[in-house]
């Protein structure tokens, strides 16, 4: 079957293409990522894997972002970087405009950074988390407050002009104040995004161990004061908020993240890499053996298999375009799913906007301040007003802190 033309490639929206490289050397205890101990003969059967997978996917069009996450994609020697970047670049094409890859301090050396740099990465986020190294040790990360500054110096001498650095708040025995200095050491440091998250409890992780024991506790007062201090820290430091989490300087915003909260397509490579395409929604096994044997007999085994209906578009655009400051243009989802129960929705924003965490104006929503402090309870609001049964099933987003 023919490919699509060059003029109808250019009118659709944005194809983004995620590797996930599953390799971690240990697992922090906030993390429900799918990651393994990396050996000699794992990463070599990761390696074949992504290029027998990449050849039975074959993209629709030409791919415009693309994100490495894990795990820690930093964890594999400069020639695996090199052998990785080269089926990438077979699959995705030269119309790549933003390539991301996540490091973790520990990890970063002169010959990774000169590898990424000569196969065409444009952007690194680099996992700092914080500047405490009391918080650093309660959070299981290997690295130091030393190898983050250092890391950040080479990567800056090495010439990429486009980083993130990921943080995080309301960690057990943070202060304020600590919060604090960590945002100020951040800003000193003059990256061009931030991405700053709240520490979330998953199932299956060492936290969420914890926090059922009592050793831990959820604070939703502390985490609002928290996210309050960094939108205002921020903002006047030059780095707008444009997602909940995630803030930068002009120009600077993540187009791979945000091709996913618009609800655009995007292809997952790796063991349980999920991916939004051709009319369906799901997530490779979750296992490196499993998907490995899968791909090499032509077959991509992947779980949690959804159709990609109008109402499950709607719905999640809704949910996640409401994380955006930018909002969601409801009128433009009308048109594309007419069926919903559109005056139930009316109806809920309305609800919102008198309790002042909303703003309708023309066809657009947007939250207000109020309504980012709460906007996971708002998207919970949303789940199955337009798509019946959809709970659970919104897709899986872009990055949280977890490997990098």
């Amino acid at each position: 079957m023919p490919g699509p033309t060059l003029e109808q490639a250019k009118e659709a929206p944005p194809l983004g293409l995620y590797v996930h490289v599953p390799f971690c050397a240990t697992t922090c205890d906030f993390c429900a990522f799918y990651q393994r101990v990396p050996t000699g003969a794992a990463v070599q059967s990761f390696l074949e894997g992504i290029e027998a997978e990449a050849r039975l996917v074959g993209p629709p069009r030409p791919v415009a972002t693309v994100f490495w996450g894990g795990g820690t994609p930093g964890l594999l020697a400069p020639r695996e970087l090199e052998r990785l970047a080269r089926a990438v670049r077979a699959f995705a094409g030269d119309g790549i405009a933003e390539w991301t890859v996540e490091l973790a301090p520990a990890s970063v050396t002169a010959d990774r950074l000169a590898v990424l740099r000569e196969v065409g990465v444009t952007r690194l986020s680099l996992g700092v988390q914080s500047f405490h190294p009391e918080l650093l040790e309660a959070l299981g990360r290997l690295h130091t407050r030393e190898q983050a500054y250092r890391a950040y110096d080479r990567i800056r001498a090495a010439g990429f002009g486009n980083v993130n650095l990921d943080l995080m708040f309301a960690l057990p025995g943070q202060t304020e104040a600590a919060w604090q200095e960590d945002l100020g050491a951040a800003i000193a440091l003059g990256s061009e995004h931030l991405s700053t998250y709240c520490l979330t409890f998953e199932e299956d992780t060492a936290l969420w161990v914890k926090l059922a024991k009592g050793a831990v506790k959820l604070d939703v007062e502390r985490e609002a004061r928290f996210y309050a201090a960094a939108w205002e820290r921020l903002a006047g430091a030059g780095l707008a908020q444009y997602e909940v989490s995630n803030f930068a300087r002009p120009g600077r915003a993540c187009r791979h993240n945000l091709n996913t909260w618009r609800m655009h397509e995007w292809i997952g490579l790796g063991p349980s890499a999920a991916s939004q395409q051709a009319g369906w929604r799901g997530a490779k096994v979750a296992d490196l053996e499993r998907w490995r044997e899968g791909v090499g007999g032509g077959e991509r085994l992947t779980e949690n298999r959804l159709e990609l209906t109008p109402e499950l578009r709607a719905e999640d655009a809704l949910i996640f375009g409401l994380r955006l400051n930018e909002g969601v243009d409801l009128a433009a989802w009308r048109g594309r799913c007419p069926r919903a129960s559109w005056d139930e929705i009316d109806a809920l924003f309305g609800r919102l906007a008198s309790e002042g965490l909303a703003r309708l104006e023309g066809p657009w929503v947007r939250l207000t301040d109020r309504g980012r402090l709460v906007a996971d309870a708002v998207g919970a609001e949303l789940v199955g007003r337009i798509a019946t049964g959809s709970a659970g099933a919104t897709p899986a987003g872009p990055r949280t802190p977890g490997g990098a």
